[in-house]
């Protein structure tokens, strides 16, 4: 009996290591769309010398461009983000990319020690070329998430003939006026539901966050609502990590360890030179695209910084029942904006 329970010790084990080698090394690829001009590519691209992956979807090539700047930083939206654009993907060629450092684009063997946020825009400006010159289209309408919107703006700033707008969805501007408004929501709400502990807490904050030495507890803007109302933005790395054909473990291991790496360096600089004092103007239009409810970028400070931006045309539109990630929470409506506003007005006028 007991050679047997060894046995079975042994091959359970053994099964065990098997099925975690598949997890870890199993091939990637995002699933294929029908039609004779779609494309559905998941590929290294060499961007500046890097390694940079690349997510490219869309029913028609011939489509326009929007081309997606994700946050965190380190946060790639590769892994869950098919779910949400299943209908964009009918009227627009989606182009995703984990940035230098992060997802399946952090490299074991690179030193990411001097990775700055002037690295990242001079790379997405040449992942504009690339992509322009592969699905020959003459511009790209450009969309910045969170942190993304840091990088989408610089490089909307340095080159705006590359694209027909610049849409910042749950835009940064001053991080501590930001972060300010997102530790008095979290307090209030807190005191509202009771726990008062919690509340406590956070005050003692303050004072770190008014110097720009600490952040509003992302732990605790997520439990008071203030990072998604309609969605699990952590299920959904959950389950794209578990189920979605485009990262395996070793990816997963990489998102992990880009996101240690590179995150606290790129939001000190982020800290240090806010975007309000960075970019005073774009030469293209431009659209803020807030969650009534978002407090990991607070709706009033992305305001603030609208109401003294020069642009051509700006327009600043918020979202009544999302919070961080309207475009995903709200996404039919997102959709119906982004067609009836967006495109008819920047981008047919100039073709």
């Amino acid at each position: 009996m007991r050679k047997l329970m060894v046995r079975w010790i042994k091959r359970s084990l053994l099964a065990f290591g098997l099925f975690m080698l598949i997890m870890l090394f199993f091939p990637t690829w995002t699933p294929a769309i029908q039609g004779e001009k779609s494309i559905s590519l998941l590929t290294q691209l060499k961007i500046n010398g890097a390694g940079h992956e690349v997510m490219i979807r869309g029913v028609d090539r011939s489509n326009p461009i929007l081309l997606v700047v994700h946050g965190g930083p380190g946060c790639s939206e590769i892994p869950y983000v098919r779910k949400y654009q299943q209908e964009l993907e009918k009227q627009y060629t989606v182009v995703h990319y984990d940035q230098r450092g992060s997802g399946k684009s952090y490299h074991f063997n690179e030193d990411y020690s001097s990775l700055t946020t002037d690295i990242l825009v001079d790379d997405l400006l040449a992942l504009t070329d690339e992509v322009m010159q592969m699905l020959d289209q003459p511009k790209v309408l450009l969309m910045g998430h969170s942190f993304g919107t840091y990088i989408g703006m610089k490089a909307a700033a340095k080159a705006p003939e590359k694209y027909y707008a610049y849409i910042g969805v749950g835009q940064v501007a001053n991080t501590i006026e930001s972060e300010l408004d997102s530790l008095d929501y979290t307090i209030e709400q807190a005191r509202l539901a009771g726990n008062e502990q919690d509340a406590m807490q956070l005050e003692q904050l303050r004072g770190l966050i008014e110097i720009g030495e600490s952040y509003t507890p992302r732990n605790m803007v997520r439990k008071y609502g203030g990072a998604a109302r309609l969605i699990d933005d952590n299920q959904d790395y959950f389950e794209g990590f578990l189920l979605n054909s485009e990262y395996n473990g070793l990816d997963v291991i990489r998102y992990l360890r880009g996101i240690m790496v590179t995150q606290k360096l790129l939001l000190k600089q982020e800290a240090e030179s806010n975007l309000p004092v960075l970019v005073k103007e774009l030469e293209l239009p431009v659209y803020f695209v807030m969650g009534a409810y978002d407090y990991m970028t607070s709706v009033q400070s992305a305001r603030n910084y609208f109401d003294q931006l020069e642009a051509p045309h700006k327009s600043f539109v918020v979202f009544e029942y999302s919070a961080h990630y309207p475009h995903f929470e709200e996404k039919e409506r997102f959709l119906s904006w982004l067609n009836e506003t967006v495109t008819p007005s920047v981008i047919v006028p100039y073709e």
